[in-house]
């Protein structure tokens, strides 16, 4: 894997779309920094008696079309310049899906694998404390992310409303739904992504129900995406793999065998009766559809010429280097970008939002109609717009993303 700046790779990515737009240079210098942003160091009394302190941020990037919104990773390798690159890309994902809302992300710097339910939760109400003056219902709502998830939520939206002092869990979206969550949040990600690829298929004129996948990354959205790519799409699921390895099988995969088999043994390989195969080898598998579920930085100039994927719908933040997105694009491989592709859960995230404020609840098949027609409306206009200016998929999403922050900043005033 290419180790790049993730910020850096923002800054290219907007680079070129302030150029399409014909930008003036001062909107491109506001659009290329955060807002603001807040680095808070927590100290937690671990286990065994010792005080651990622990670095956390949260990154306000842009609120010009509403509230901040974004998740909070727990992560030992999180960094600052990685949480500017996911608050930007939130940013631009919930504008080119016509959310009222602005983008943020946060993170802890920790090993939530090391620690106990206790250090957890100490830590998750700390780093609350820290940022509290910064998030409200009404002024940034964080979610889950990598490595949290809704108890940790329950927790988070617990401590702010005993410093208000009352019940507040809309401060936090993606909570258990006894605390307000909303349900189809749990699958939201990868149900999103597979809504564009079936609109996808129909583009590139791929029978689903012949097509072949190969997932890198079996977490939540990967491990979804290839249940619902068996069963709501009926495609084939030939490869999958997580951080130790890949799994291939000509036949197909049954993906919750595949689950349970990475439950009892930590890993999908040596699944009976699969091919071992490493996470390269995955990608340049000849299949219809590649999910990149995982890891950012993955599809980059060494090895885009391999891709031989049809379609290349991007769960994960981040996949694909600005300089593998031309040689996709010159070999006709048709990328949903990320900001697209993997936008169902800040979607459902928002609708959670809503049924938070007005206190009623939508059912599972009322979210995922809503949903369908959001991420359809979206992938259409980034395909209409990629046609129209003769651009790349990824470069429309931005240029329509972009594009509504700037006349929000303009009728705000701000430019």
């Amino acid at each position: 894997m290419v180790k790049l700046n993730p910020f850096e790779v923002v800054q290219k990515q907007l680079d070129k779309c302030a150029e399409i737009l014909k930008l003036d240079p001062d909107i491109r210098a506001i659009l290329g920094v955060p807002m603001r942003e807040l680095h808070v160091s927590l100290p937690i009394r671990m286990d065994d008696g010792s005080i651990k302190v622990f670095q956390g941020y949260r990154v306000q990037y842009n609120d010009a079309r509403g509230p901040m919104k974004g998740g909070i990773r727990f992560h030992p390798d999180e960094t600052i310049d990685t949480v500017r690159a996911l608050a930007a890309w939130m940013t631009w994902k919930c504008s080119l899906l016509d959310l009222p809302l602005g983008g943020a992300k946060g993170g802890v710097v920790c090993n939530p694998t090391k620690m106990s339910q206790g250090e957890l939760e100490r830590l998750s109400r700390a780093y609350i404390q820290g940022v509290r003056q910064f998030i409200g219902p009404d002024k940034d709502i964080p979610a889950p992310d990598v490595y949290t998830n809704p108890k940790i939520m329950a927790w988070m939206a617990d401590e702010y409303s005993k410093i208000v002092g009352k019940s507040q869990f809309g401060v936090i979206t993606g909570k258990p739904p006894c605390l307000g969550g909303s349900a189809g949040r749990s699958d939201a990600t990868a149900r999103g992504g597979l809504y564009t690829v079936r609109e996808a298929a129909k583009e590139c004129n791929i029978n689903l129900k012949e097509a072949t996948v190969a997932i890198q990354g079996y977490g939540n959205a990967g491990y979804n995406a290839a249940l619902l790519c068996k069963t709501l799409l009926g495609c084939k699921i030939v490869a999958v793999s997580d951080s130790k390895g890949g799994i291939f099988s000509k036949e197909g995969l049954q993906p919750e065998a595949v689950r349970e088999h990475k439950a009892k043994t930590g890993s999908v390989i040596n699944f009976p009766g699969a091919k071992l195969i490493s996470n390269e080898e995955l990608l340049e598998l000849e299949v219809d559809i590649l999910f990149p579920a995982a890891l950012e930085n993955v599809i980059t100039d060494k090895n885009a010429s391999n891709i031989k994927a049809k379609i290349v719908a991007e769960l994960a933040n981040g996949p694909t280097i600005p300089e593998a997105d031309d040689i996709l694009c010159k070999n006709g491989v048709h990328v949903i970008p990320d900001f697209l592709c993997n936008a169902g859960g800040v979607t459902c995230s928002y609708f959670e939002m809503v049924q938070n404020f007005y206190m009623y609840y939508w059912d599972e098949k009322e979210i995922h109609e809503r949903l369908d027609k959001r991420m359809s409306f979206a992938y259409h206009s980034v395909l209409n717009t990629s046609k129209k200016y003769n651009i790349n998929m990824r470069q429309a999403a931005y240029v329509i993303a972009v594009e509504r922050v700037v006349e929000a900043m303009k009728l705000r005033g701000w430019v």
